[in-house]
């Protein structure tokens, strides 16, 4: 697959695909639930939008990288929202799948005015002076307005207008995300094959440190506040699930670097691969008590 029909064309396609599948399973409501769960959706939020990514930058000053665009790579998927799979997984895990959903809406809105400050800090910090180019604040804020929350305001006008079509497709467009997500996490690190391994090597071991890390605090914060074991649950998966095709688009499309898109590509394998034991864990758990 060419570098400028993945960037230019299907990896917008494909985001805007995977956003509205979101969109046709969200309500107003979702956005309300807030109200219902101060405490819980204040600390997933939290996580996601401040934790995460200063847990992500002192892994990087602990296991530093050779290959800088390689560090500013992980520095976007900690600067990315929940992903639209996050509520699958928590649904699946016995998590509070409401609070997953509200959770991945809300953060989907925040990250638009936090992932620009993220990234240029990131590329100030990890790069030389003249190896990059600032994201335009202004321009990537309508950027990921445009490939984000546009479909997912399209896909809740479905729901509203017509609940009944949106059921129907609701199942057939979350197969096809996934599907794409696969694709383009399989194209990413195709792309810049010549790096590949030493690639893995120097990303691999740090995208799994964030996500563990990420999905422990998650967890243990929630317990320390005293949640409910499903918002435990459900707030470690959002710790550590984000929106890894975002991160792809944005290190593609918008910092135009193939070697960047890597890290995050990397981290939504192992992310998938971490949400698969937290899965097997809980349903076993849930089967041992039911038997008792």
């Amino acid at each position: 697959m060419e570098s400028n029909f993945l960037t230019e064309v299907f990896l917008p396609i494909s985001l805007g695909i995977i956003m509205l599948g979101m969109g046709l399973s969200l309500t107003l409501n979702d956005f309300k639930r807030v109200a219902l769960y101060p405490k819980a959706t204040a600390l997933g939020i939290i996580n996601q939008i401040v934790v995460l990514p200063i847990i992500g930058f002192l892994i990087l000053l602990i296991f530093p990288m050779s290959t800088p665009e390689l560090a500013v790579g992980i520095m976007v998927i900690a600067a990315c929202p929940g992903g639209p799979t996050s509520n699958l997984i928590s649904h699946i895990s016995k998590g509070d799948t409401a609070l997953s959903i509200s959770l991945t809406a809300i953060s989907s809105i925040i990250v638009v005015f936090t992932i620009p400050l993220i990234v240029n800090f990131s590329l100030r910090y990890f790069m030389q002076q003249g190896e990059y180019v600032p994201l335009p604040v202004f321009k990537t804020m309508l950027s990921v307005i445009i490939i984000t929350l546009v479909p997912v305001a399209i896909g809740m006008i479905i729901h509203a207008k017509a609940p009944e079509f949106a059921a129907l497709m609701n199942k057939p467009v979350k197969i096809m995300s996934g599907i794409l997500l696969m694709v383009v996490i399989l194209a990413a690190v195709l792309n810049d094959k010549e790096i590949l391994v030493s690639s893995f090597k120097q990303a691999g071991p740090v995208a799994l440190a964030l996500n563990l890390t990420m999905m422990l605090i998650g967890f243990f914060s929630a317990r320390l506040f005293r949640l409910r074991m499903a918002q435990r649950i459900t707030i470690s998966i959002e710790s550590g699930i984000q929106n890894g095709t975002l991160g792809i688009a944005i290190c593609a499309t918008l910092l135009h670097n193939p070697t960047m898109t890597i890290s995050p590509a990397i981290y939504s394998l192992i992310m998938f691969m971490s949400s698969g034991v937290i899965i097997a864990v809980m349903n076993l758990g849930y089967r041992q008590n039911s038997m008792r």
